[in-house]
């Protein structure tokens, strides 16, 4: 443990350090009650009676858990009123939550994943929930969808809560990379790692080799060097990763360095990506840069895209730079 600072303390800190900077300690006492909340529930497994299909789909007419469900409403309970948001967006509504008029309403836009991974908490598995803040427009009275659509780089805050043997909060507000462990004693979250870095240089890779037959070749080979190890032309030997839970994917990026990857493929050739640009690829990304990492699609920076809808999909590498750039390399290459 590097220090005692609460969570609430260590943003206080940087506002007085930075005059005139955002309230984040105001916006992340918001999430992190949520987060406090979806730990409880998660924790409890069976005896929650939360576990299984809740028998709907969501936006994406992908079936939902009946914790996506809950998380979502733990979510919007706690932001929707504390009059720090203009609106809020969430994976699992298809539109965007305004503050109704006659309540206060603050400057910031809120986009959360709610549960990250749901389908690893029938097998007791590590989830998460990620969020991103984003600035909300001046002079606008009637926030919608298109206000939400801002490139990567307009985030003023990101972050995701890891649900695994301890519930942990990883946050950037543009001053690198930290993470915060749930005292469940205190519920207070603790700075346990700060300045968090991903390593330029790595020798494991993240992806899910079941698609490999849907690849473009730039992906094929790339991962192929990996997989042949000493034989390959790099003649380095890597390890492959895949928990299935982007936020316990990442959290070893920042932890151990390496390179996850959920690229574009002929699958579905009418989708863009797996991954949502606004709840997952964005706030990941800035996540990564803020350590050192670097995040692209395969052939542009990841946070230089503009959005052109709520629910967009993106492929994303992201990870340790070195790796990150050769991937790009052969994209540009081929």
């Amino acid at each position: 443990m590097t220090t005692q600072l609460t969570l609430r303390q260590y943003l206080l800190q940087q506002q007085a350090q930075t005059p005139g900077s955002d309230n984040f300690a105001a916006l992340m006492e918001d999430i992190s009650q949520a987060v406090r909340k979806i730990s409880y529930l998660i924790s409890r497994g069976e005896l929650g009676g939360a576990l299984g299909s809740a028998d709907t789909d969501n936006v994406q007419g992908e079936v939902q858990k009946k914790l996506d469900i809950i998380s979502n409403e733990i979510m919007l309970e706690s932001l929707e009123w504390s009059g720090h948001w203009a609106a809020i967006a969430s994976e699992e509504m298809a539109d965007a939550l305004p503050i109704p008029a006659g309540f206060e309403r603050g400057r910031y836009l809120c986009l959360f994943d709610p549960l990250d991974g749901s389908s690893n908490t029938d097998i007791n598995g590590s989830v998460g929930t990620i969020f991103s803040i984003l600035p909300a427009p001046e002079g606008v009275t009637e926030i919608g969808n298109e206000h939400f659509l801002q490139p990567g780089t307009q985030q003023l805050a990101a972050g995701f809560a890891l649900y695994g043997p301890a519930t942990l909060l990883v946050l950037t507000i543009g001053q690198g990379v930290h993470a915060f462990t749930l005292d469940r004693g205190s519920g207070e979250f603790i700075l346990t790692h700060s300045h968090m870095q991903v390593p330029p240089d790595t020798r494991e890779f993240v992806i899910n080799m079941a698609n490999r037959r849907y690849w473009t070749e730039p992906m094929r080979r790339y991962v192929d060097e990996c997989m042949q190890g000493t034989d390959s032309p790099r003649g380095v030997h890597f390890n492959m990763r895949w928990v299935g839970s982007m936020v316990a994917d990442a959290y070893r990026l920042l932890c151990q360095g390496g390179i996850f990857m959920y690229p574009w493929d002929n699958k579905d050739p009418g989708k863009p990506g797996k991954l949502r640009l606004l709840y997952e690829v964005n706030p990941m990304g800035l996540l990564i840069e803020q350590a050192g990492g670097a995040a692209s699609t395969g052939t542009q920076r990841v946070l230089e895209l503009q959005p052109d809808s709520l629910h967009q999909r993106a492929p994303v590498i992201l990870g340790s730079k070195n790796e990150v750039e050769r991937v790009v390399a052969y994209h540009v290459m081929d």
